[in-house]
């Protein structure tokens, strides 16, 4: 009688926590489940996988938008951020706050000057002075990763002084660019 039993309730359980409705996507990004809808063979439903869709993706890539716009510059030997790029990472964290579902990577460099490891400290901080600005605005920790590049990835290559302000910056990159 024994074996007959735990195999009837496994099955019931199985029985009860199947489920033939589908899933639709709302507009902030969660799926919802339409019984309405007949599933797509036997036993297999349709799940749309949540998206950033809506919220101006494209704008990421329109060179008329700001967030297409990816660079915040430091000062020399600095990584406060200057006042001339607080409405970059304003538009980027409000951009980070509507799409939950994306993720950032916050490259943070340094110009040649300066010893191999202080330059990668300089663009830790940097990379973090960015990350704790995005937070402090709204976007969740979890979305937002900050590393240093140091000198290593320079945009300039020249040892004049506007092609070291070009290496001395904190770069975001959004999932998919990284």
């Amino acid at each position: 009688m024994k074996k007959l039993v735990l195999p009837a309730i496994l099955s019931a359980l199985l029985a009860a926590c199947s489920s033939t409705g589908t899933f639709d996507q709302k507009t902030d990004g969660s799926a919802v489940e339409d019984r309405s809808k007949s599933s797509t063979g036997a036993g297999v439903t349709t799940v749309t996988a949540p998206t950033a869709a809506g919220s101006g993706i494209a704008a990421l890539t329109d060179p008329n938008n700001i967030l297409s716009k990816r660079s915040v510059m430091f000062d020399f030997d600095s990584y406060v951020i200057n006042d001339d790029f607080r409405p970059l990472v304003e538009a980027h964290a409000r951009f980070l706050v509507q799409n939950p579902t994306m993720k950032m990577l916050i490259q943070g460099n340094a110009d040649e000057r300066g010893s191999r490891e202080y330059n990668l400290a300089l663009g830790q901080k940097r990379a973090d002075a960015v990350r704790k600005s995005l937070t402090l605005l709204g976007a969740k920790e979890a979305q937002i990763e900050s590393v240093s590049l140091g000198e290593e990835k320079p945009r300039c290559s020249e040892s004049t002084e506007s092609c070291f302000a070009q290496n001395r910056r904190g770069d975001m990159l959004y999932s998919g660019e990284f």
